[in-house]
């Protein structure tokens, strides 16, 4: 099982970030990280980022079609996934990330602090206010990591967001920005990696010069997408353009997760050691998983993949759930 941090920095552009954040540029640069760009899916808004990111779903599919949707998510997810096999989960994040994975309305005075390991997001910090400094969200998610060691980490920081909001993308308020957080980024990457920890960064979309988002311009469709390997065996520069519905299914790859059929997209090769490279399978009803490969509650058949096999499993947590491959490594 391999520990993954997700990092969210809302509202950055891949333009931006190439541009400005020299110390994940640095990571690339030396190949101890991966960048690829990312394209988002439609609309660009965040709640539907949000729950795409962590189901690998279009917005008709996962039904968070926009920001004034309110209720919690519905489809096989991160978050429930990690909960169900096992993993310990948490997240320092803004409330639209309690309502959706918690399932709860957030209410700041009981739910700012959450700590419930019978919820999928079982120990969280939460904000509502846009404006939260991203030094406090960085350093609860820091926190988070180096006492409750979960296993699927999620940090969620909207300073870019609010200042193009207030400022537009093409302002000296957003770029300065894009350079503050990759400081923080420097701060703590290096720890997170030496604990184990695979760090994903993205974005949930991008900005225009008009101070908004929503459309389908290239540059609010396009961010970055970094992998820094916890072993620091990336692959820098890969060129390549790649959907945000990989995320999932790559997440599941490197927390050794069984990914449901509804993760349809490709995982993403990442590493020279990355999971793409090592053995997989694929589960069916008829025979038994590889011993240690499943929790007791798993009844399915392992047999090598080949791309084209896509069987049913039965998961007495999950219900009857599609799934397609698991990594070995």
């Amino acid at each position: 099982m391999g520990k993954t941090i997700l990092i969210i920095c809302d509202g950055l552009r891949n333009d931006t970030a190439a541009q400005q954040m020299g110390f994940m540029e640095h990571l690339v640069e030396t190949r101890r990280g991966t960048r690829f760009t990312a394209r988002t899916t439609l609309p660009t808004v965040s709640k539907t980022s949000y729950e795409t990111l962590h189901t690998g779903l279009d917005a008709i599919d996962h039904g968070i079609t926009g920001n004034f949707v309110t209720r919690p998510s519905s489809s096989p997810n991160l978050f429930k996934l990690a909960s169900q096999y096992g993993l310990s989960t948490a997240a320092s994040a803004y409330y639209w990330f309690f309502e959706l994975y918690v399932g709860l309305t957030y209410d700041p005075t009981l739910n700012s602090e959450h700590d419930n390991l019978d919820t999928p997001i079982q120990r969280g910090i939460f904000y509502k206010a846009d404006s939260m400094p991203d030094d406090e969200v960085f350093a609860r998610g820091a926190n988070l990591a180096s006492v409750k060691q979960p296993d699927y980490l999620l940090i969620h920081v909207m300073g870019l967001d609010h200042a193009s909001h207030m400022s537009g993308s093409d302002s000296a308020h957003y770029r300065n920005q894009a350079i503050h957080q990759d400081q923080l980024l420097a701060q703590f990457v290096p720890d997170w990696t030496e604990m184990g920890y695979t760090v994903i960064l993205t974005s949930d979309h991008g900005h225009t010069t008009d101070k908004q988002h929503g459309g389908t311009g290239e540059e609010v469709r396009n961010v970055p997408l970094y992998i820094v390997p916890s072993d620091g065996n990336g692959l820098g520069e890969t060129g390549e353009t790649v959907s945000h519905l990989s995320v999932a299914p790559t997440i599941c790859q490197i927390m050794k997760l069984p990914i449901p059929a509804t993760m349809a997209a490709p995982v993403l090769k990442f590493s020279m050691t990355s999971a793409a490279s090592g053995n997989s399978y694929s589960v069916g009803p008829n025979s038994v998983a590889p011993i240690g490969m499943f929790p007791d509650s798993f009844s399915g058949v392992a047999v090598p993949a080949d791309g084209s096999v896509r069987s049913q499993c039965s998961l007495s947590d999950l219900g009857d759930l599609n799934t397609r491959s698991i990594s070995t490594n």
